[in-house]
């Protein structure tokens, strides 16, 4: 048996370029990685299948496809799987949990297997599966590029958060297509600029969030923009929309700040950036 934590993540920036001739996007984003995650454990599986187990999230996991192409890539022999999920990170809200989830497997099955692949290797492979995996091979702060795969590890200062999901995902698919329809994406990504926000002050930070696909969530969302409100009015120094949404999410100084902010919020979630 081995376990592995699958920490969420937050676009505390989130700039999005135009379509590749690969139908991809580029990206240049800030990633906080979050106290909160998902726990994942991995036995032998006696139904001669891998078999992946978590509630509330039914049909597709990019578990599966996780160890699929860990099978077909690395190691054939590596023995039939149960997966089982305990689901902290809200489902289809930009948080990256399926992401976290599926790099958190290629870790598992990379020991299992004796450790074949480095983290390199492992982000390589990563971005067969999905654009926000080989970020969290390696689970951290990072600045993310190209359309995922380039990481940049780096310094947050300190903060907590308060992440306020919604009951309804919004799909990605969509809201890249609505972003391209507006459109809100941009020519130019502007990495230099998000390492020196990344080495300022909290404050400099928290005055500078976007997302170039906020406005197109909101597009498909509008009341979205009432749980932006809510938690500038609960004492948010920023707030905005995590990766293509719909969770939205706000920057305090302390977690003490947090914690009163989401207890006066439905469905608040407070949580802190993961210690490096």
């Amino acid at each position: 048996m081995i376990r592995e934590r699958a920490p969420a993540k937050v676009n505390l920036v989130l700039q999005v370029g135009p379509r590749r001739a690969d139908g991809l996007h580029e990206i240049c984003s800030l990633f906080a990685s979050l106290d909160l995650a998902d726990d994942i454990q991995l036995s032998a599986s006696e139904t001669g299948a891998d078999l992946v187990i978590c509630e509330g999230v039914d049909g597709h996991n990019l578990v599966e496809a996780a160890l699929r192409l860990f099978r077909e890539r690395v190691d054939p022999h590596l023995p039939p799987l149960l997966v089982e999920i305990d689901k902290r990170i809200p489902v289809a809200g930009g948080l990256g949990g399926g992401s976290a989830d599926a790099a958190a497997a290629l870790r598992a099955a990379n020991e299992l297997a004796g450790r074949p692949l480095g983290a390199a290797e492992l982000r390589d492979l990563a971005a067969g599966i999905g654009a926000d995996v080989p970020s969290q091979i390696e689970p951290g702060h990072a600045l993310v590029t190209g359309a995922g795969e380039l990481v940049e590890p780096l310094v947050l200062p300190p903060m907590a958060l308060v992440l306020l999901p919604s009951r309804r995902g919004l799909s990605t698919a969509e809201v890249y297509a609505e972003a391209d329809r507006l459109p809100s994406t941009r020519e130019r990504l502007g990495p230099e600029r998000l390492r020196k926000l990344a080495a300022g002050s909290l404050e400099e930070l928290a005055a500078a969030l976007e997302n170039d696909l906020q406005p197109a969530a909101l597009s498909l969302r509008s009341n979205l923009q009432e749980g932006i409100d809510a938690l500038h009015e609960a004492g948010a120094l920023g707030a905005g929309l995590s990766g293509s949404g719909p969770t939205l999410f706000g920057v305090f100084r302390d977690p003490g700040e947090a914690e009163r902010a989401a207890a006066g919020l439905d469905g608040a979630i407070a949580t802190r950036l993961r210690a490096s």
